[in-house]
């Protein structure tokens, strides 16, 4: 990741904070991964010239980092179905937006078919990120596809996660598998359940 400026940006009127939030998301076995401070964030933001009001970057950066905390408690949950005592690391990740993943551009196309169903709508961002596993030394690639959900009665945004390992090795994709066939299952059970309680109910 590049190293951003702290100084305040070309024509910014709102003086932003400077301090920085530590994560969750181990670096390696003896730091944590840092947010950006919202200086810093919005000074990405205008390097990459996407125009944002300044009096929001503040709350862009809550969620932001709760996003990420969100998406290293899936992580975990692949993790510790792997090895229940792993303790992985996050080594490097890459930000992919308008980059849509195979699983995204396949979603969309069944939004397309069965839009009652299905979202229509394109993730707003892509993350690829690298985990280390301690035990092993073995590097596993996760995709992390963000989405935007319908908000709040009070108008609070909703968003919705679809975190998972990339399908570029062969313990990945028996991963997958492994998960689908456990939803399928529990989805097919829950649907019994229901149709037996309204025949007792009949």
């Amino acid at each position: 990741m590049p190293t951003l400026s702290q100084a305040p940006a070309a024509n910014q009127s709102v003086e932003l904070p400077t301090d920085r939030v530590i994560s969750s998301i181990p670096r390696d076995e003896a730091s944590k991964w840092e947010y950006p401070s919202p200086q810093q964030f919005y000074n990405a933001l205008v390097r990459k010239g996407w125009e944002t009001p300044e009096e929001h970057v503040e709350t862009m950066v809550h969620i932001h980092n709760f996003l990420n905390e969100e998406a290293w408690q899936e992580i975990l949950k692949w993790e510790k179905r792997e090895n229940p005592s792993e303790e992985p690391v996050l080594t490097r990740f890459k930000g992919r937006p308008g980059e849509l993943s195979p699983k995204a551009r396949l979603m969309l196309f069944a939004g397309w078919l069965l839009p009652t169903r299905f979202n229509t709508e394109p993730p707003f961002d892509r993350h690829d990120w690298i985990v280390k596993r301690r035990t092993t030394g073995e590097e596993v690639r996760y995709v992390i596809d963000y989405y935007s959900a319908p908000p709040e009665p009070d108008g609070s945004p909703v968003f919705s996660l679809d975190v998972r390992p990339a399908l570029d090795s062969v313990g990945s994709i028996k991963s997958r598998i492994s998960v689908a066939t456990e939803e399928a299952w529990s989805a097919l059970k829950d649907k019994n359940q229901k149709q037996s309680g309204i025949r007792n109910n009949a």
